[in-house]
């Protein structure tokens, strides 16, 4: 968002004044000129050459200083009155003055005055400060030691003191753990909590709540929320259908990650490139799905291409959001108008991520390629169960069988002993190779219809073969094994399978095949076979004559599934089961005693599977087979997570033309700006080598943007108050030696963390404790008209945080305080009340029952009551309580909510079904929990909302209202029942109808309190 002319003039009056005509007063370039040159100037003559007019560069000293073809200089340092900029910008006539009238851009006189002194004072230019290394500054010295709590104080008072203002006291105690039970977990404290602290009275009872909170196992999922808007996390793909997908388990991880106080540099890679660390875990594969949460497109006649690019630029533009705090998104068509990012830059941004092996169209069936299975802790148990029965029983088929081997001796005795004659021949079979499985776009008919690469020439084992943006090749299937049905993976795809068959002179072989579904054959390049009946697959489903000439021959098989489980058989038929090939017949020929133990199992596996018809034999193989399936069948009930890849072979990145999918410009390799650091020597340029040099001691930005957000999180706004743009057109820093100091301090950690825990660098938990525990963020929030004036939005820190909860934390509290709220973590997501028809708004076609996400249904049980951040996201039509509430779409990163107060908001806290259910729990909890009087009942649903006990006035005022639900109840009863019915949750038929609605209204109004929905 870019700064508006009063954000600019608020900051102005914030901070110290200067005046352009006192010659004492030194005008700062960084606070006082470059805003308005950027906000003014910058369009026109900034970075971006292709808009630039004139010739003109303002963003550079040289250039402004450089004689223009008109023979005029725009800046001549120390001589305003020679100076063509101040001509311009002081100039009445409308065809020279600057800014142009129509760009509606007008400066004030003081502004003017500014531009001169600066220029007047040798126009020095400056380094735009977020791109300088932050330092640590020295502490300063504080007019009130008393107060001064944590080293952040110090920068806060130093600035009051300048403005002459004075902080506020510190918050009553109720009011400082629900401040803190909020930040810390997204939750109100309870009743029991808030007692024990008011009963704590020793000096460090502020810290013992501090550090219990940031041990909650909720903690995580407080710092998640926030993340999953940066990560733009939801339940569904966005486009077309906007069908469901899941990255519960990567959500996971992330609460995972915050709880157990993962560094942040740790967190940060991997994120982006946990897929590219050493031996990567399964935990860190999971990781990289950070940068799948994208939108994905299936749409048919959509164009593969387009949405290829758009889902790299949303990942560059999303990394530079979260990490970089920029708005490199400007360079994807052109130069960036107001920063040092250009267009080729932003593309060698761009190659970092154009390696993933997707499709541009993808995810019609949930996730989208690449993503792995992801097992809980119980799936992983039983999988290990079932890996080790396979073991067992695939040992014993290749250990001794007695009955079994004795024949497969005797068998070798007829081979060594027998001549050959004309009616055999030695027969080799080549090892399987596969190609695929190639995934249509339009389906398995398609890939059945088209030469997907391999079918027109001789089989290259080294080619590769392209469809739909991913890449396939030959690979190797040594394993599988001939007389056995083999399972193939995919969906609506075409896998093909090739082997070589090399025969001493000509010959004829009769082969047994089977397919699930379609089926194409051939040898030598001829086809032989073509059969696209759908079908399960079985032995014996096509027998075909192989003509087979002396020496090398190629078989090469396409098998194509349609749908479901696929796969395909191949035997030699039993007239020519005797043929046996050369390797084997090198085995037979050699003495037992020098048969390498390699050599041993393939001769007993080559007989046991070939020869042997042994009943005991197929029992055991089919007891295998089974177990194999078992495994397969469970292993697809797994749910799966979008991870990151790379692709053997690099894909060519170019810079595109105004950022059009189709227009490649220049060929571009994967860079970073070069107004940041550079990457290190000697390294390669992946997703690893960037997310390291994010978090590399030398980046200037990303500990300042992260402890930003950090302290947005806690006081509303950050130090800069564009928390998503440090750029020339943020805002500058409120407090920028504190933000400096407290980067480093980030990247040091050199606080002491929790009790029990070591430091560590990047510690998240400490940087929170830090703030929290500080005299600023301790005072009480009430502000004097006065003070309201003076700084409306709390930027000097004058008192402490006030403003409207979350969303989530909205929801939240009414089901915590109500007694609904189920605390269980992780999980796939639910789908609480919301008004019908919503979705089958957006469910326009005939076949939407095919799709996921299409009709709601409503969770029931448990799920009803489980944390908002848990909320079935459809990206299309988000959860609209949490929309009114300001909740982003997702659909794009978001690091900065906004924070609105409209009668809608109103309207659903009073009606929804989830607040209506909750008022009448929180009543129920009243009447049986709360006392055995009104007054105790009232007092008691008034401080579960407000962590409180109300005043003298605000008691009457509850008790009118209370009398007055109880008067209009009174012998309503069928009245009262219809408010009761409100929910799946049944109410307490032991209660009196008409007292329970008369409450029920009452705690709907303590629900709706602003207090209520206000942290502080």
């Amino acid at each position: 968002m870019k700064p508006s002319l009063f954000g600019l003039l608020l900051f102005l009056a914030l901070s110290p004044s200067v005046k352009a005509d006192s010659a004492a007063e030194k005008v700062d370039f960084a606070r006082d000129i470059q805003p308005i040159l950027a906000d003014r100037c910058f369009a026109c003559h900034g970075p971006d050459a292709q808009t630039r007019e004139s010739g003109l560069r303002l963003d550079e000293r040289t250039t402004a200083m450089q004689p223009l073809d008109s023979g005029a200089t725009a800046i001549v340092a120390g001589k305003p009155s020679e100076s063509e900029l101040i001509r311009r910008i002081n100039s009445s006539d409308e065809a020279e003055m600057m800014p142009p009238l129509e760009a509606n851009k007008s400066l004030s006189v003081n502004e003017k005055e500014l531009l001169s002194a600066w220029i007047s004072q040798g126009a020095q230019y400056e380094e735009l400060w977020s791109l300088v290394r932050p330092e640590r500054s020295t502490l300063p010295t504080a007019s009130s030691e008393a107060w001064i709590r944590t080293p952040v104080d110090r920068f806060i008072l130093q600035r009051l003191d300048r403005e002459g203002m004075v902080p506020a006291p510190e918050a009553s105690r109720e009011a400082l753990i629900r401040r803190l039970t909020f930040d810390l977990t997204g939750l109100p404290p309870t009743l029991s909590e808030i007692d024990a602290f008011l009963a704590d009275t020793g000096d460090d009872a502020y810290e013992r709540v501090v550090d219990r909170l940031l041990q909650s196992p909720h903690f995580g999922e407080r710092l998640a929320v926030d993340w999953l808007d940066a990560a733009r996390f939801a339940d569904t793909n966005g486009y077309h259908l906007d069908n469901g997908r899941d990255m519960s388990r990567w959500r996971a991880w992330v609460i995972d990650a915050f709880n157990a106080n993962m560094p942040f540099d740790q967190f940060t890679i991997e994120q982006l490139a946990g897929d590219l660390l050493p031996n990567a875990t399964l935990s860190q594969q999971v990781a990289s799905g950070f940068n799948r949460n994208h939108m994905i497109n299936f749409e048919g006649g959509a164009i593969p291409a387009e949405y290829h690019n758009a889902y790299i630029v949303d990942r560059v533009n999303t990394t530079a959001t979260v990490w970089l705090g920029l708005t490199v998104a400007c360079a994807q068509c052109h130069d960036h108008k107001y920063d040092p990012i250009t267009q080729k830059e932003f593309y060698g941004l761009y190659a970092f991520f154009n390696n993933v092996p997707e499709n541009g169209l993808d995810g019609n069936q949930g996730n989208a390629m690449p993503y792995i299975r992801v097992p809980d802790a119980e799936q992983a148990v039983r999988l290990r169960e079932l890996d080790a029965k396979i073991s067992e029983l695939a040992a014993e088929t290749e250990g001794d069988i007695v009955v079994l081997d004795d024949a497969q001796r005797a068998w070798e005795n007829s081979l060594v002993t027998s001549e050959p004659t004309g009616a055999q021949t030695s027969i080799d079979l080549g090892d399987w190779y596969s190609a695929g499985p190639f995934v249509h776009p339009e389906g398995g008919l398609r890939a059945y219809n088209r030469d997907l690469g391999p079918e027109a020439n001789v089989v290259d084992l080294n080619a590769k073969y392209f469809l739909a943006e991913k890449t396939y090749g030959w690979i190797e299937r040594s394993d599988w094994i001939d007389g056995q049905v083999i399972e193939l993976q995919g969906e609506q795809a075409a896998t093909y399978v090739y082997r070589t068959i090399t025969v001493a002179e000509d010959t004829k072989l009769l082969i047994s095949l089977g397919s699930d579904d379609a089926l194409k054959v051939w040898l030598n390049r001829k086809l032989l076979l073509s059969s696209d009946a759908p079908r399960g697959v079985a032995p014996d489903q096509n027998i075909v004559t192989l003509d087979l000439k002396k020496g090398r021959n190629e078989l090469l098989m396409k098998v194509v599934n349609f749908f479901g489980e696929y796969g395909f058989y191949f035997a030699m038929n039993s007239e020519t089961a005797a043929s046996v090939p050369d390797s084997v017949l090198a085995i037979v020929r050699k003495h037992r005693g020098q048969r390498s133990p390699q050599q041993t199992t393939e001769l007993r596996m080559y007989y046991r599977n070939n020869v042997s018809r042994d009943p005991r034999w197929k029992e055991l193989g089919e007891q295998l087979a089974a177990l194999r399936k078992q495994r397969e069948d469970y292993e697809q009930t797994i749910p799966t997570s979008m991870v990151m890849q790379e692709m053997s072979q690099p894909r060519t990145t170019f810079v595109l033309a105004r950022g059009q999918y189709d227009k490649q410009a220049d060929q571009v390799s994967a860079g970073v700006p070069a107004s940041l650091p550079a990457l290190p020597k000697n390294t390669a340029p992946d997703r690893l080598a960037l997310a390291r040099w994010l978090v590399s001691p030398e980046h200037p930005l990303t500990s300042r943007v992260i402890v930003n957000r950090y302290w947005q999180m806690l006081f509303g706004t950050g130090l800069v108050g564009t928390s998503e743009d440090f750029g020339s057109r943020g805002e500058l820093p409120s407090h920028p030696e504190l933000l400096d100091w407290l980067a480093v301090e980030f990247q040091t950690s050199s606080q002491p963390p929790l009790v029990g825990t070591a430091a560590s660098r990047w510690n998240v938990k400490a940087l929170l404790k830090l703030l929290v525990m500080s005299a600023t963020y301790r005072q009480e929030s009430r502000v004097s008209p006065r003070l309201l004036e003076r700084d409306p939005d709390n930027r000097l820190l004058a008192r402490g945080p006030r403003f409207r909860l979350q969303a989530e934390f909205i929801r939240d509290q009414a089901l915590a305080i109500s007694g609904l709220l189920k605390h269980r973590i992780g999980g796939p997501s639910v789908s609480p009340y919301q008004p019908s028809g919503l979705w089958e708004e957006l469910s326009s076609r005939g076949d939407s029952s095919k799709w996921t996400a299409q009709v709601f249904e409503q969770s029931t049980g448990d799920d009803l009551y489980r944390r908002s951040m848990y909320t079935f996201w459809k990206r299309t039509s988000p959860p609209p309580q949490m929309l009114a509430l300001d909740a982003p779409d997702r659909e794009t990163c978001t690091v900065r909510r906004a924070r609105t107060n409209t009668p809608l908001q109103a309207l659903i806290l009073l009606n929804d079904p989830t607040y209506v259910e909750a008022s009448r729990s929180l009543a129920e909890r009243a009447l049986t929990e709360g006392g055995t009087s009104v007054e105790q009942r009232m007092l008691f649903v008034f401080r579960l909302a407000t962590g409180r006990n109300p005043n003298e006035m605000e008691r009457d005022v509850m008790r009118a209202v209370l009398h007055e639900q109880l008067d209009l109840y009174k012998g309503k009863e069928v009245e009262a029942k219809q408010l009761l019915s409100n929910g799946d949750r049944s109410w307490n038929t032991d209660l009196e109808a008409c007292e329970l609605a008369a409450w029920t209204m009452f705690a709907s109004m303590i629900l709706n309190l602003d207090e209520t929905l206000t942290k502080s």
